[in-house]
């Protein structure tokens, strides 16, 4: 860290730094709490996943293949058909919520994670 100030405004000590060093604070503070929840077990995705799902037509087909899932597998697991899944996978249902719902859990995700893109 560079020149840090101390100041005393009105009774209240205050510390000046510079826009960088701040920076450089705050981004090793979340850094740290990003490290707390990936040791308290939190799942972490690789980068290459990441942008598959940002590229992806079918969320759910891309963490079904993560996952390492077959559609059959998805389909007992989630309790619905092998061709409903097929049909949700490729947009032509839309699947209701607890479909949806039934889904994510399956494939241990969030229901966020499979409709936001």
């Amino acid at each position: 860290m560079g020149d840090i100030q101390k100041l005393t405004i009105d009774g209240k000590n205050y510390v000046l730094l510079t826009e960088e060093d701040y920076e450089d604070l705050v981004d090793g503070l979340q850094a740290d709490a990003i490290m707390a929840r990936v040791a308290a077990g939190e799942e972490t995705w690789p980068y290459e996943f990441v942008k598959e799902l940002t590229e992806s037509d079918s969320r759910i087909r891309s963490f079904r293949n993560y996952r390492g899932m077959t559609i059959s597998e998805l389909a007992i697991a989630a309790g619905i058909s092998q061709p409903y899944l097929s049909e949700i996978e490729t947009g032509k249902k839309t699947g209701s919520v607890d479909v949806l719902k039934r889904i994510a859990s399956a494939l241990n995700v969030d229901l966020d994670d499979l409709v936001v893109g």
